[in-house]
């Protein structure tokens, strides 16, 4: 029997360690964690009756394989759930499904809705030229911003920074409202220093012969509430599980360790001993103590950046790289509030009539908050008393040790509390009910500093021959986590074949467009 460690209990270990367990029985699998709990950033964390969804998860994929994986972990509403009942609002519904308020192994399908709110006014998200954002910005500053955008179509910028990628497919002018604090926000650096690489793989660009088709017409509709258009838009649904991402990786988990594999939580790697470009062993620190487990075949997703410090006769060259790549943390704030100081005023009806949005992007340079989200909308299982409370998460992107990083919960409660009020969003601090603190290590591997030489890094794992680098840390790739668990299933799929090449494991999620898009009619 050939034994497995898989480094990381989020969704690409999780997905690794039970693809493997049922794949076969002649692999004994060990998973190993460093927390107390499984999912990674897909954790849900209880509080007060409470539970936040640390980042926001939108459960939606392309890849048809994630989703009948997903699916089969829980399955999709056959009944409406608490809110929809209430508010008698059609949603899909699966032929003998579960019922969500009787059951709680199920998944519920929720509307996709995510703006940008900027000089309290809500934008679409991600920003687009039509004919909301010509309304919302008011006629002066539309046709400064047409100008803008048909400047740039003509003159296009050499794409060798994040900045030039968005002046290209939005002009000036929408660039510095809407990405440039914003970004420097989230990344802790101006966007002419990063690659545009990260822009590509989130932001879909602007037709410029349709904009230029219909620009006039869209001045001219810009009052109009319901213009008639064509264009590319995101997801109107996604699947959420009612009780937040984590419970979909508990779920994985127990199922895992039914099949027969062995989940050790408290368990944080510290090196992988490698001899005649094979991994042999893994140290992990528990309760104090050192442990070494052998391996015949490694699974990380650990950060790249650890992994390599934790390896010996590392090349100079591969560990400078490794040491050098960039990460970004963040906070997340749970505010539970009364009420919020914010009017519902599209067609979807809600609980308490809040916008329906489940994230809330704070363009806002003259505050630190990045986002929000509104819990209640991604499900109200998540919320204690749904139709008295509002249950929030606000996430500041700060680096590990900063000064942010560092201040306590309660501090943080009255920043928190201090922005929400300076931007609107709260009437009076007498609404804070209670609040909880999370810290988030390494949530977003950044593609600046080192990132442009990661070719001489990967180069160099692929040729550890059992070593199978996976996930959005394992790989440094700003991953959704389908994308995550792609690269697990490819990860398995070449261990059980024998196949050495791994290339396709670092092809998932390379295509160069936006990955929730389709074309709709408005």
């Amino acid at each position: 029997m050939k034994k497995v460690v898989v480094i990381g209990a989020g969704p690409a270990g999780l997905t690794a360690g039970l693809e493997l367990m049922r794949a076969s029985k002649e692999y004994e699998v060990i998973l190993l964690e460093e927390t107390e709990t499984v999912g990674g950033i897909s954790r849900t964390v209880r509080y007060h009756g409470n539970r936040m969804d640390i980042g926001g998860h939108r459960f939606f994929s392309k890849d048809d394989e994630v989703t009948r994986w997903w699916e089969a972990l829980l399955p999709m509403q056959g009944a409406p759930a608490y809110d929809d009942l209430l508010l008698d609002r059609e949603v899909p519904l699966a032929a003998g499904g579960p019922d969500p308020e009787r059951e709680d192994r199920v998944m519920l399908t929720r509307r996709r809705v995510s703006r940008i709110y900027y000089r309290q006014k809500f934008f679409d998200y991600p920003v687009k030229l039509n004919a909301n954002t010509l309304k919302s910005l008011g006629l002066t500053a539309a046709l400064q911003a047409g100008a803008s955008y048909l400047a740039a179509a003509a003159r296009k910028r050499p794409e060798d920074s994040l900045e030039n990628f968005y002046i290209n497919r939005f002009g000036r002018k929408l660039y510095a409202m809407f990405f440039e604090g914003y970004t420097e926000k989230l990344w802790g650096r101006h966007p002419r220093v990063i690659s545009a690489a990260w822009g590509a793989q989130r932001v879909k660009g602007l037709s410029v012969t349709a904009i230029l088709k219909d620009m006039a017409g869209k001045l001219r509709s810009a009052g109009d509430r319901n213009p008639k258009q064509v264009e590319t838009s995101l997801i109107e649904s996604f699947s959420y599980p009612k009780l937040g991402p984590g419970q979909l990786w508990e779920e994985a988990a127990r199922q895992f360790e039914e099949a027969g594999g062995q989940l050790r939580l408290g368990c944080r790697v510290t090196g992988v001993t490698c001899s005649g470009g094979k991994a042999e062993s893994v140290t992990y620190l528990k309760g104090g103590q050192t442990h070494t487990e052998r391996a015949d075949i490694v699974i990380s997703s650990m950060p790249l950046k650890d992994l390599i410090a934790g390896m010996d006769s590392v090349p100079k060259a591969v560990r400078d790289v490794a040491q050098g790549l960039p990460y970004r943390d963040f906070v997340t704030v749970g505010l539970l509030v009364k009420k919020l100081n914010l009017k519902n005023h599209t067609s979807i009806r809600t609980l308490q009539d809040l916008p329906p949005d489940e994230w809330i992007y704070v363009q806002d340079a003259s505050v630190k908050l990045g986002r929000i989200q509104v819990f209640n909308n991604w499900s109200p299982y998540l919320v204690k008393n749904p139709r008295e409370t509002v249950w929030m998460g606000l996430e500041y992107f700060c680096a590990e040790g900063d000064e942010y990083w560092s201040m306590d919960e309660k501090a943080w409660t009255e920043f928190a509390a201090d922005e929400l009020l300076k931007m609107g969003v709260l009437a009076s601090k007498a609404d804070v009910l209670d609040a909880h603190l999370e810290r988030v290590k390494k949530a977003y591997p950044a593609y600046f500093d080192t990132y442009e030489q990661i070719d001489t890094l990967i180069d160099y794992l692929n040729g550890i021959e059992n070593l199978y680098c996976i996930g959005r840390n394992g790989q440094h790739r700003y991953n959704n986590m389908d994308h995550s668990m792609a690269t697990a299933f490819e990860a398995v799929r070449n261990i059980i074949s024998g196949r050495q090449d791994k290339s396709n494991i670092w092809q998932v999620n390379t295509e160069q467009a936006y990955h929730e898009e389709k074309e709709v009619a408005q």
